[in-house]
């Protein structure tokens, strides 16, 4: 015999309710980070073009840096849209803002970023006006598009974004142009967390120090720079008797100077793998060729790790720089007249260490390989940014730009990176944060302009880098 169970209509709709949420649940966890709202990608690549043209029309050369009129250009901007800023300066003219999001405080802020300040330039070298912020052929033209206005402007633009769209935040988000990053970081990031904590505060910050890859037209992979190499600057100082140039010295200073230096040059310091590294050669292995696969799945491999270290040095000399900590001589000072010997003669030393390098050991290693003691091993002296653990690969904020990678550049993966430059994350490390470092799309064309001549920035790359960090942040802050 069998009995019927008669259900009632409601309960019978709000089973179907509950089928049908938890489908769509399903179905946005496959395909990309839920989004509140529904921004207008295209028209937000185009406002975020407009802004960076602006913003590189706002000479903020640094020296002597000037971003208050920055900082002022992007206080209008947020003036407009009805949300409140500050200007903070440590001295006249070198002004930094921050805005500020609120968010129902369940969750520490998340902090957006970029500097202010640019290098200089070489005018007659330019095609373009380097202040003129030319839209051209696709591109933004002008110094600071790709190092840093187009980081700030982007995010600026996510900022406005989820101004307008009203998406309720867990957590607040923070926006931050910072003054003298290229050099003189006294006014600028060490200035706010010294004295200005309060206002940028944050458990997650995203910065400059990333890349989207692109060769070809086609984005490879998107890097995430996770952790820094640090600037360890040191000189090579040798003394000799001073005389007349007719009369050859056995220890003329530039002599032995010189043979220290040809040892330093061709140097190569141990490799030093970290978690970010280690993870970024395993995966760029999975998107290489046989050949590159080969290199960086066997650079542990005591049988062939020489060889293979060679080998990648051959092929790029930024991957040999993320092997390990780099020492070149950039600048030679000695002699005053072609007749005279001179008492002394330096060389100055670009040392960019891995996070954990221990410099007293690479000093020792340096006094051993010239063995010279006519030459001296001398570290600079006086302030640095500091060297901290990498920010971490399983945090809510690194997996949620994965997920937002996934769902702007479908079937393409995140590397983690280790910089080999240097910026202002170190500082925010150092406080507990976890920073991470981003960039917009970018070829080694485009790569290759970034403190050169016509420095330029995709407006297309703009407007994908723009989707990137938007999806990321508002998974991160939305409620769940």
């Amino acid at each position: 015999m069998t009995t019927h169970l008669q259900w009632p209509r409601q309960y019978i709709a709000m089973l179907m309710l509950i089928i049908l949420i938890a489908l769509s649940t399903r179905v946005r966890a496959l395909n990309g980070p839920v989004q509140k709202g529904a921004p207008d990608f295209a028209a937000a690549r185009d406002e975020a073009a407009q802004i960076l043209s602006g913003f590189i029309k706002v000479d903020t050369t640094n020296p002597p840096g000037n971003e208050t009129r920055g900082s002022q250009y992007l206080k209008g901007i947020l003036d407009r849209e009805g949300i409140a800023s500050e200007i903070f300066e440590l001295e006249p003219g070198r002004g930094n803002i921050v805005a500020r999001l609120k968010g129902n405080g369940k969750k520490k802020p998340v902090l957006l970023m970029g500097h202010i300040d640019t290098v200089g330039i070489e005018r007659e070298k330019w095609t373009f006006d380097p202040f003129g912020g030319s839209i051209k052929d696709g591109y933004v033209y002008g110094r600071g598009a790709s190092d840093d206005k187009g980081m700030a402007s982007a995010c600026l633009e996510v900022f406005l974004l989820l101004h307008r769209l009203k998406v309720p935040l867990d957590r607040d988000v923070i926006f931050l142009a910072e003054a003298g990053e290229e050099g003189t970081s006294r006014v600028g990031i060490d200035f706010m967390v010294e004295q200005h904590w309060d206002k940028i505060e944050c458990e997650y910050a995203l910065n400059e120090g990333g890349e989207i890859h692109e060769t070809a037209g086609k984005v490879q992979y998107v890097g995430v720079a996770t952790t820094e190499k640090v600037s360890r600057g040191m000189r090579l100082v040798a003394r000799g008797t001073s005389g007349h140039g007719s009369m050859p010295r056995p220890d003329n200073a530039i002599t032995h100077l010189a043979a220290a230096t040809a040892k330093v040059g061709a140097w190569r310091a141990p490799m030093r793998l970290n978690e970010t590294t280690r993870t970024f050669f395993s995966r760029l292995a999975t998107v290489s060729s046989a050949e590159d696969r080969y290199l960086f799945t066997h650079l542990e491999d005591p049988q062939v790790s020489e060889s293979v270290q060679d080998q990648v040095w051959a092929k790029s000399i930024k991957y040999n720089s993320m092997l390990r900590t780099s020492i070149v001589p950039t600048i030679i000072k000695g002699g005053l007249r072609t007749n005279v010997i001179p008492g002394d003669a330096e060389v100055t030393l670009d040392v960019r260490a891995v996070p954990d390098e221990d410099i007293p050991a690479l000093v020792e290693s340096l006094r051993r390989l010239i063995n010279d003691p006519a030459v001296e091993v001398i570290p600079n002296s006086g302030r640095s940014r500091p060297s901290n653990p990498p920010s971490g690969l399983n945090t809510e904020m690194f997996l949620a730009l994965e997920r937002s990678q996934q769902h702007v550049f479908p079937g393409v993966i995140t590397l983690p990176l280790m910089l080999t430059g240097a910026t202002d994350s170190a500082q925010l490390r150092a406080k507990g944060v976890h920073a991470y470092g981003l960039g917009s799309v970018v070829s080694d064309r485009e790569l290759a302009s970034v403190h050169g001549n016509d420095e330029r920035l995709s407006v297309n790359g703009l407007g994908k880098f723009v989707e990137f960090i938007y999806g990321a942040v508002a998974e991160l802050a939305a409620p769940h």
